[in-house]
């Protein structure tokens, strides 16, 4: 359990301080490729409907798996330590904490120099909406929006299916690393559907269903435990603990995703703005709820208190994982 607690640790702290460098063969983009592919193989066959989309899933998850494992359990028989290491690179390179924080940095700049094109340009790299009409407080929102959510998607989510795999094989007899990182796996692929087929338009809205149900099935729990993380989180960060989980529970369901809103409520209650509202996507305009019952002028003070909100929590989600798992040894 040394080797598991020290793989997710060190994955945490490289990506944090060192990022993702964007690469052909990275392991997420060899996914998003090969979900290309099958898709295309699938419409071409006349497969485009919810049993297209299951067979989707199926192949993406087992294709994955299986070169994962036949990699990943030769690497180990030849040498244990070219194995670990290429598990500590899997598992780093299926966190996505850290280019987070680089794609937030040049939104607040450019609000902060009042470049609002240059702004608008930045963090449309990281939503999915139409970011040339957003003001100074709808850039803001978005960036918002985006660091909360991903905080679930690309962090708490990955850990927390980290951990339960590598507890559950220790208490069945098997390889925790092997399993950990394969529950990891099992997620990551489901996110990147969701993000990739799970859209809710005539092309994808039966195709992407069962890419889109799976995130939500797996982001289900570890949604709700962020609560309690950017609890803590905030009360670090000296914000507004307690009116974040009463906005949460009463905005948290306001979303289409059973997921998506409760990081995002939470934070809109503790740093007494509101989030959402009417938001423009690529295919039109969408009037979603408001969450929160602040103002609703946000700009890049927010977004700062924001990212040290998410940073704290994160600390505190692993130093949480750290423990739960070191407590197996």
């Amino acid at each position: 359990m040394l080797e598991l607690t020290g793989i997710l640790f060190f994955a945490f702290v490289i990506d944090l301080f060192i990022g993702d460098p964007v690469y052909r063969l990275h392991p997420v983009r060899i996914v998003g490729n090969g979900i290309s592919i099958v898709e295309k193989v699938l419409r071409k066959f006349g497969w485009s409907g919810r049993e297209g989309g299951v067979i989707l899933v199926l192949v993406l998850e087992i294709a994955s798996l299986s070169v994962y494992l036949a990699v990943s359990l030769a690497l180990h028989r030849v040498y244990l330590p070219l194995g670990l290491c290429f598990d500590l690179y899997i598992c780093y390179s299926l966190l996505a904490l850290g280019d987070l924080f680089r794609h937030i940095k040049p939104v607040i700049r450019s609000l902060k120099a009042g470049n609002l094109p240059e702004a608008r340009k930045t963090v449309g790299m990281v939503l999915g909406r139409d970011a040339h009409y957003l003001d100074e407080n709808g850039v803001s929102r978005g960036a918002v929006e985006t660091l909360a959510e991903n905080f679930v998607d690309g962090f708490l989510s990955p850990v927390f299916w980290y951990v339960a795999g590598g507890v559950l094989a220790f208490l069945l007899g098997l390889s925790p690393i092997i399993a950990a990182l394969s529950f990891v796996l099992v997620f990551k692929i489901a996110n990147t559907l969701d993000s990739m087929v799970g859209y809710k338009n005539p092309e994808y809205l039966y195709f992407g269903w069962a890419g889109a149900r799976l995130d939500d099935i797996l982001n289900f729990i570890p949604a709700r435990l962020s609560l309690g993380i950017l609890f803590a989180g905030a009360w670090i960060s000296r914000l507004h603990p307690l009116d974040g989980i009463r906005v949460a529970l009463r905005d948290r369901m306001k979303h289409d995703s059973p997921n998506a809103a409760h990081a995002e409520s939470f934070v809109a209650g503790a740093l007494h703005i509101r989030l959402n509202g009417p938001i423009r996507y690529p295919d039109g305009l969408k009037n979603k709820p408001w969450l929160g019952d602040g103002s609703p002028d946000v700009g890049p003070m927010h977004i700062r208190r924001t990212a040290l909100l998410v940073r704290c929590s994160a600390w505190i989600a692993m130093v949480v994982s750290v423990s739960i798992l070191l407590l197996m040894v």
